[in-house]
């Protein structure tokens, strides 16, 4: 089972190496690290297994984070909406976006940071990517076009940079951290009571 400090900290230079293609189908290795990657997000949602075993919970994992430097990652995430998803990605391929940004009011997080690190990170309210979409009942991979805006635009631009070698922070203006970019808007996230 992964554990939290099984996860590649940004203070090792490997983290900033590039991921090659995955090659299709899959290797028995590389089912391996996708669900080694899926089995630590869903332990995040067990109060007892993060308890237990000191997991820090997040929405996504990608496979550089623990070593691996193929492109895939794992998303498992409810959004501003209440939706939940869930993604095993592979050979993510972004082929468009908005113009128009969005960002966390109180910045993003990573496994691989172990430090608060203040500042916006603006990142295209909307993209479109061609990937190949792993199903954890199945074991099978189908390729298909993601289509996601907000929240989960956001935590998807942030496991792709992984596999380039890009971690959040080199995002935040490092002279004006908080600066909010014309075309850019905090994102709010609906309450229950505004729901009914």
């Amino acid at each position: 089972m992964l554990l939290y400090q099984d996860i590649i900290k940004d203070d090792n230079p490997i983290l900033r190496n590039k991921s090659e293609d995955v090659t299709l189908p899959l290797s028995d290795e590389d089912i391996a690290t996708i669900e080694k990657i899926n089995e630590y997000l869903v332990n995040g949602y067990d109060k007892e297994k993060v308890e237990k075993f000191g997991i820090r919970p997040a929405y996504g994992l990608a496979a550089p984070q623990i070593g691996v430097f193929k492109k895939i990652f794992v998303i498992l995430a409810t959004d501003e909406t209440g939706k939940t998803h869930h993604y095993g990605v592979i050979n993510p391929k972004i082929i468009s976006h908005s113009e128009e940004k969005v960002y966390l009011p109180g910045g993003e997080g990573c496994l691989s940071v172990d430090r608060n690190v203040d500042g916006f990170v603006h990142r295209h309210k909307r993209v479109k990517a061609k990937v190949w979409l792993y199903d954890f009942i199945e074991k099978t991979v189908r390729e298909e076009i993601l289509k996601l805006e907000n929240l989960m635009a956001i935590i998807f631009q942030h496991e792709y940079d992984h596999l380039f070698g890009i971690l959040f922070y080199d995002h935040i203006d490092k002279n004006n951290p908080f600066f909010i970019q014309n075309n850019s808007t905090g994102l709010t996230f609906i309450t229950n009571d505004e729901k009914k």
